[in-house]
């Protein structure tokens, strides 16, 4: 399976209607479901916005590689530029907003593609919120799915009224969290580190290589990544190195001899002991787990 890099061409998910037949506006609902296991693991684009009120689960994701452990009680926001990988399997509990750049075109809808969380000028996807912030946006939710729910010839303005009040409200807790500046040397050195780990994890193992690419120094690097990141700068290598290792389990018939040998480690056993590790599962109890989850 290739490295996907930030310029490889990757699988646009388009928006695909429910039973409501609409195009370009869904609402999803989530109560303890496990994520579809086509694009589990998959790096992947969609060809739409996505706003999701993360209720309850243990899942972690990827956003143009970079890892969120998902948080109870929080939004996260993704658009069509973004790459998204979905690497847990644990179940969720969600509220999902879709919609795409047709229905922003719209003319009442015209305003909305100017909102700093549709614009996301920090590239940040995850939004923290308050008890009373929690009130505000399930009510919300619970008016734009009933709504969604009920075809007449208002319906149309009525989303969109409720869409507005809950995209200007997430806006203002953007703008709150995330002020609007230039990105820190630091903040640029974390990408900087991510992206060509993201590129060399194959072949790149130890802290000390990549600092030789970005021309600093190993403990610069690691003090850096460890205050940017909160972890370790080590441990943003192994996270890529497991994240391939579950995506070849899961989407491969592949040996763990050639699984292990793929990912660049030279004996079978070294990279039982590193996924064990890492996981608290050895290769093949994974690959077990997830067939039996899926099959």
């Amino acid at each position: 399976m290739p490295v996907v890099s930030y310029n490889q061409q990757v699988p646009v998910y388009p928006l695909e209607p429910d039973e409501t037949g609409n195009k370009y506006f869904r609402v999803y609902n989530f109560e303890g479901s496990l994520p579809n296991h086509s694009d589990l693991l998959i790096p992947h684009r969609k060809d739409h916005y996505l706003v999701v009120f993360m209720r309850q689960t243990g899942r972690r994701q990827w956003i143009d590689m970079k890892p969120y452990a998902l948080k109870e009680n929080t939004i996260y926001f993704t658009g069509p530029n973004n790459i998204i990988v979905k690497e847990e399997f644990e179940r969720l509990w969600s509220t999902g907003i879709a919609f795409t750049n047709e229905f922003l075109s719209l003319q009442e809808n015209a305003a909305l593609s100017k909102l700093p969380l549709i614009q996301n000028p920090q590239n940040i996807h995850e939004l923290l919120l308050t008890p009373p912030d929690i009130d505000f946006v399930e009510d919300l939710l619970a008016k734009i799915s009933a709504e969604y729910r009920r075809p007449s010839e208002w319906q149309q303005r009525m989303l969109t009224a409720h869409l507005t009040v809950l995209l200007t409200y997430l806006s203002r807790l953007y703008t709150e969290q995330y002020k609007d500046s230039e990105p820190s040397a630091d903040k640029l050195l974390l990408t900087g580190f991510q992206e060509r780990i993201n590129a060399c994890f194959r072949e790149l193992r130890e802290v000390g290589d990549y600092a030789a690419l970005l021309n600093i120094s190993p403990g610069h690097l690691s003090e850096v990544v460890k205050i940017q990141s909160g972890k370790p700068a080590i441990k943003h290598i192994h996270d890529r190195q497991v994240l391939e290792a579950r995506r070849l389990l899961f989407h491969t018939a592949n040996s763990l001899k050639e699984i292990a040998f793929d990912l660049g480690f030279s004996d079978a056993s070294y990279f039982n002991r590193f996924f064990k590790r890492e996981t608290g599962l050895t290769p093949a109890e994974y690959r077990a787990n997830i067939r039996k989850m899926y099959h």
